[in-house]
């Protein structure tokens, strides 16, 4: 009878898992059939995404070959520790020999990276001057692996730019494209090596044009990319969808030293004109016009009776010069140069230092509201210029003076009795930095009256390095003295 009760409770169990197991897979189906939706991608998309990829994937291996790595060597000097131990015998007897060298002036070898991208099958390579600046010893790596030693045909500090020549034939060329058509919201192909990892490939889209006053070199005419860009790269390549090299990638604006989707790059026409002239005669000669720039504010608009902002204000014409031959005058605004529009002050200075001594160009201007023409030879930036740079070795490092003009004086409120030489610029790095402010009228010199720019170089020159200074300035409505 036991045995009976057990089976048929064994068999009523066996149904009721049978009927619950009905029940939960019925729901299941219904809970899939009511609650899901199966994920779907048209095949139009797939299609699209596919030939993009595609297309980028083959611009990268168009142009990876193209560039290389560069490893330099160079040796530091590192100055001595002075220690009041150093003549202890105690302390020379305990450590022995390693403690009589550690204070003396020793030399090590410092190496750096970069990229490079071959511009000329005769092994003709562009890069960035900061990448093989100082370096006595060059290394090239091609994409193949194959490594030549290389040697700096020529450089040019002035917009970060230098080439590097190997001894090698056949090699594949990266064709330069124009970096003038290149338009804001357009996407681009970084190559380069960064953190010395060869070949790497990053992808973004040009964030603006025409980036200047960023402090890396004197004349600056950036491309902005958002594309990855971090240190290895400098020197590397920046493409467009037809692989062209519209960009020598330089820097990186950022707060942790790594990428923060801010890229500064060269742009393509700049890169060319000073690399032909590198490799043709192993430097880089500009063009020279003459006179001091400043921008423009709304009340120098206002006063000069412009319609804008637009151009690049004459503040000072240097006698003999090619602008004061033609009649410029302090005061002018220069809109046009050689049939290209002036913008700013960064503008015109680029213009004028791409074009060649002794070629003829047109010059745009504004006077007394009224537009104007002329006609200017354009002369050799003078190797010896010192107007206006503020180059001295001395404690007025870094510091860029120009006349006080009418136009200056009344934009600047200055009272008649207040001469001298107005601060237009001071480099950060300069002694004067913290001291001095752009705007501060420079009255005396060491106890000299000054009264314009020539009397303001005369005697800073004779200030010598590390010497200090006595200068009385005008500012904010009072005199001071300062020391420097």
């Amino acid at each position: 009878m036991k045995r009976k009760n057990k089976i048929v409770l064994g068999g009523l169990l066996i149904a009721v898992g049978l009927i619950i197991g009905l029940a939960i897979s019925s729901n299941l189906n219904l809970f899939n059939k009511g609650y899901t939706t199966e994920t779907r991608i048209s095949q139009e998309a797939v299609d699209l995404l596919t030939r993009i990829n595609d297309a980028t994937a083959e611009v990268a291996a168009a142009v990876k070959p193209s560039v290389v790595n560069i490893s330099s060597t160079t040796t530091v000097h590192m100055r001595g520790m002075e220690s009041p131990f150093m003549n202890d015998p105690f302390f020379r007897d305990f450590f022995g020999d390693q403690f009589r060298s550690f204070g003396r002036p020793r030399d090590y070898k410092q190496s750096g990276l970069g990229s490079g991208v071959i511009v000329d099958s005769r092994g003709y390579i562009l890069t960035n001057n900061h990448v093989v600046a100082g370096a006595e010893e060059i290394k090239v790596m091609l994409s193949d692996k194959r490594i030549f030693k290389g040697k700096v045909i020529g450089y040019d500090s002035k917009t970060d730019l230098a080439v590097v020549k190997i001894d090698a034939d056949h090699l594949p060329v990266l064709a330069l494209g124009d970096s003038d058509k290149l338009k804001v919201g357009e996407r681009v192909i970084a190559v380069g090596n960064p953190f010395g990892l060869n070949q790497t490939v990053t992808s973004g889209i040009i964030s603006a044009k025409g980036r200047a006053d960023v402090g890396i070199a004197e004349y600056e005419d950036f491309i902005q990319t958002d594309t990855p860009i971090n240190p290895g790269n400098s020197g590397g390549a920046l493409v467009n969808v037809r692989g062209e090299l519209i960009g020598i990638n330089t820097a990186i604006l950022s707060s942790s030293g790594g990428s923060q989707g801010v890229g500064l790059a060269i742009p393509s026409n700049m890169a060319r004109a000073v690399m032909a002239q590198l490799i043709k005669q192993g430097k880089v000669t500009r063009g020279w016009l003459g006179v001091s720039i400043q921008g423009l504010t709304p009340e120098l608009v206002k006063q000069l009776k412009l319609k804008n902002d637009k151009g690049a204000l004459i503040s000072d014409v240097l006698d003999g010069g090619p602008a004061a031959k033609a009649g410029l005058k302090s005061g002018d605004t220069i809109v046009m140069f050689d049939g290209r529009e002036v913008s700013d002050i960064s503008t015109l200075k680029n213009l004028v230092a791409s074009m060649a001594p002794g070629r003829q160009v047109v010059v745009q201007y504004i006077r007394g509201g009224l537009q104007g023409s002329t006609r200017i030879t354009i002369q050799e930036y003078p190797a010896d210029m010192k107007k206006l740079s503020g180059t001295f070795d001395n404690q007025l490092k870094g510091v860029s003076v120009q006349n006080i003009t009418p136009d200056v004086r009344k934009s600047l409120n200055l009272p008649a009795r207040i001469t001298g030489v107005v601060i237009s610029d001071i480099d950060e790095d300069s002694p004067a930095y913290d001291l001095l402010a752009i705007g501060d009228i420079i009255m005396e010199v060491n106890r000299k009256r000054i009264a314009n720019v020539n009397e303001y170089e005369a005697a800073i020159a004779q200030v010598k390095s590390g010497e200090s200074v006595l200068m009385l300035i005008y500012r904010n409505g009072g005199n001071l003295f300062v020391t420097l």
